[in-house]
């Protein structure tokens, strides 16, 4: 387990409230203890003895979005993401994870299981669910127990790495460059389309796609949830097979936000009481990227797009996620990209959390996560765009749900789509 010095941190903040306003979930429950300073005020408190971590604080700390937003204005760059990270897996410890989450991370530590289960899934879902396939998604008949009406991810029959060999040859063979693709857990199930567009624009570029075969989930849904067991196995079995190939591709690329910032922020992070693991992880860390980054920092994607010299007739809003533009501080790559063939029309705010929050939020705590999605789509309605893109399949749900919800005829599609349908466009 991670270990903070809770008191410390608590001591730390100046009470200035600057991070008040930008806590997702003090804007829509508006109250002092669960706000960032009242978190980290409770936690000096339950390290003074003077709280106990009963099921009401159990209720406290799983409010938070873990968005990072209070982090991100915090004059004294308090951590409080890692700290609520770090008591809930106190909390797990002492009152245990819902069967459904157990079940959910036993999946992800078996991924032979994994695409058993989803592909069998698939075979089912016509029967629950009907299909939105301009959302690539999929909407229950009738109401289902921790689902309810919710607009849900496709289950797909067959994956994404099961839908390509492992390696895929396009680059000139007297200039070879070569990387690898870790696909994230939805893309790879769910949302294939991005993983699709992704060979496309290599394929564009000349440049080989290896597939890992043995990838495992990040370990992301777990972290956050606190079952850190689980985030060590996964973190381990990667990089010893990240070890394997790392130096054999010039990068391993992302195309998921959340995916990227667990692996580049949140993996050496973890480890700090393992030293041999940490330093095995800082070696990987040079050559991974999310893809928007790699693809407009290191490749001519964007001379490509601009010399296309077509532009699409649908206006798109980006929006930021949480462990994108705050986490690793990408956002102008994307926009980059995409104003290359699309016109650009900006939220009122498009750093706003959309409200996913992980497994806890979308299940025992949704009404919380529901009314950040909802005032979340206020905002993409009122740019008049058709498209709403971000590179990040959990937003991707969050907000197709939303949109839903609040009938807003507006289309999700991943920066990876757009940019792969912009080539097409071109004849």
């Amino acid at each position: 387990m991670i270990m903070f010095n809770y008191q410390q941190t608590s001591q730390s903040c100046v009470k200035c409230g600057k991070c008040i306003p930008s806590c997702t979930i003090y804007n829509i429950h508006p109250d002092e203890v669960t706000s960032p300073r009242g978190f980290i005020d409770l936690l000096g408190a339950y390290q003074r003895g003077e709280l106990e971590l009963d099921k009401n604080a159990k209720d406290i700390f799983e409010k938070c979005f873990l968005c990072t937003n209070c982090t991100y204005v915090c004059p004294n760059l308090l951590p409080t993401d890692q700290v609520i990270e770090n008591v809930r897996a106190e909390i797990a410890q002492k009152f245990g994870i819902a069967w459904f989450k157990r079940a959910y991370f036993f999946l992800l530590r078996n991924r032979w299981l994994m695409d058993w289960g989803f592909a069998l899934g698939s075979v089912f879902t016509p029967l629950l669910f009907k299909n939105l396939p301009k959302h690539q998604s999929v909407k229950p008949r009738f109401k289902l127990p921790l689902i309810g009406e919710r607009v849900f991810m496709w289950l797909r029959f067959k994956s994404f790495m099961e839908s390509y060999p492992e390696e895929t040859l396009n680059s000139d063979r007297e200039n070879p460059r070569r990387v690898a693709i870790f696909i994230g857990c939805l893309a790879n199930y769910n949302y294939t389309k991005i993983g699709d567009s992704l060979m496309e624009i290599l394929k564009e570029l000349r440049i080989d796609a290896f597939i890992p075969k043995k990838q495992q989930c990040c370990g992301a849904p777990a972290y956050f949830t606190g079952d850190f067991p689980t985030v060590d196995k996964l973190i381990k079995q990667n990089v010893t097979y990240f070890e394997s190939f790392i130096d054999e591709v010039e990068a391993i690329i992302i195309p998921e936000a959340t995916c990227s910032a667990m692996i580049l922020e949140d993996w050496e992070r973890f480890m700090h009481n393992q030293p041999e693991w940490r330093e095995r992880i800082a070696r990987l860390l040079p050559k991974i990227f999310i893809a928007s980054d790699w693809l407009y920092h290191k490749t001519d994607l964007l001379k490509r797009l601009e010399a296309l010299s077509v532009k699409m007739d649908k206006s798109i809003t980006y929006h930021d996620p949480c462990h994108a533009r705050k986490v690793l501080g990408v956002f102008k790559e994307p926009r980059a990209l995409l104003g290359a063939n699309y016109k650009i029309v900006e939220m009122s705010d498009p750093n706003q959390c959309c409200g996913f929050g992980g497994v806890t939020l979308q299940t025992e705590k949704y009404q919380y996560s529901k009314k950040v999605g909802i005032a979340k789509t206020k905002m993409i309605q009122e740019t008049g765009a058709k498209i709403v893109s971000a590179e990040c399949s959990a937003c991707r749900m969050q907000l197709t749900n939303a949109l839903d919800h609040e009938k807003i005829d507006v289309e999700f599609a991943h920066p990876l789509e757009l940019i792969a349908e912009a080539l097409k466009a071109r004849g």
